[in-house]
């Protein structure tokens, strides 16, 4: 017959080493493996890829809904996403988290999607090998970013903004990489223009505090510039001294030292008022105070 013809002109000769010949598939074998698998086997496979994820801490129906072709992804793929970032110093713990934030990472190509990322970081960011695991578990972001089309452009624009040298991009900026160029970074460049800064001066400034490049412009900058004109009645020439001040919470921070400062008609800079522990604030405000009633005191003597 045709058919057992064809499997002849498949068919070897003999090997001669017997442990060869002994591995070698037979036709009825063969036959085998071109059947679908049992349907049990198949859902027993995709109980094993659940349990996986589970113990990865991965909520597997939202991985599921966000990511249909994981259903299809061998286990032995998923093991090689969690070899990739592992090799990167990522805890478990960490690269659970990072896939349940991101599940289509769940059927990336580590070769293709993950260790490029991990050598432009290396090789042209100038982050330190230990220092990688920080930079991806602080902005998990990055690994679902194209170094072509997001990261390298990012991060040439911000070295043209001052961020070479001791001012760097480290594992506490890359987040700055993921942010879009023309809505984001250079939104918040023109914004601080707007308010009165020349554009060297926000150069100087978002390289000082880069948080600013991050922060929201309607509900951060909007409201802290704010507070800090009409309430604070501060001027511009000690936000250029002090931008980290965007870097403080308003209401936490900010608004209530102002207020005892108000309260017991003490003054500060921006730095003395808002670097110091909640203790040391305390502490300078009864040292200012004690030093006030001296002076009272000896004035009237």
């Amino acid at each position: 017959m045709l058919i057992n013809g064809g499997l002849q002109l498949l068919a070897a000769p003999p090997p001669s080493n017997p442990s060869l010949r002994k591995n070698k598939p037979s036709f009825n074998c063969i036959g085998q493996i071109s059947t679908a698998a049992p349907t049990a086997d198949a859902g027993l496979l995709f109980r094993e890829k659940l349990i996986y994820l589970a113990h990865l801490k991965i909520d597997t129906r939202k991985a599921l809904t966000q990511n249909p072709n994981l259903r299809s992804t061998p286990l032995s793929a998923l093991h090689s996403i969690e070899r990739c970032l592992a090799s990167m110093g990522l805890h478990r713990a960490a690269v659970g988290r990072i896939l349940d934030m991101y599940p289509r990472l769940l059927t990336s190509d580590p070769y293709l999607d993950i260790y490029p990322i991990f050598d432009f970081l290396l090789n042209e960011v100038g982050i330190p090998f230990p220092e990688i695991s920080k930079s991806i578990s602080r902005c998990p972001r990055i690994l679902v970013c194209s170094v072509e089309a997001q990261l390298r452009p990012a991060f040439e624009f911000l070295q043209s903004l001052g961020f070479v040298g001791r001012n760097a991009i480290t594992a506490h900026t890359t987040v700055l990489l993921v942010y879009n160029i023309e809505i984001t970074l250079k939104g918040k460049l023109e914004y601080m223009k707007s308010l009165g800064f020349e554009e060297s001066e926000v150069r100087k400034m978002v390289v000082r505090s880069p948080g600013i490049l991050t922060f929201s412009i309607e509900n951060n900058l909007v409201p802290k510039i704010e507070y800090f004109q009409t309430v604070m009645k501060g001027d511009l020439e000690e936000l250029k001294r002090f931008p980290q001040y965007f870097s403080f919470s308003l209401e936490g921070k900010i608004k209530p030292r102002h207020r005892m400062l108000v309260q017991y008609g003490l003054k500060l800079p921006l730095s003395n008022m808002l670097k110091v522990s909640d203790g040391d604030f305390i502490a300078m405000l009864m040292e200012m105070r004690l030093g006030r009633a001296k002076q009272e005191v000896d004035r009237w003597k």
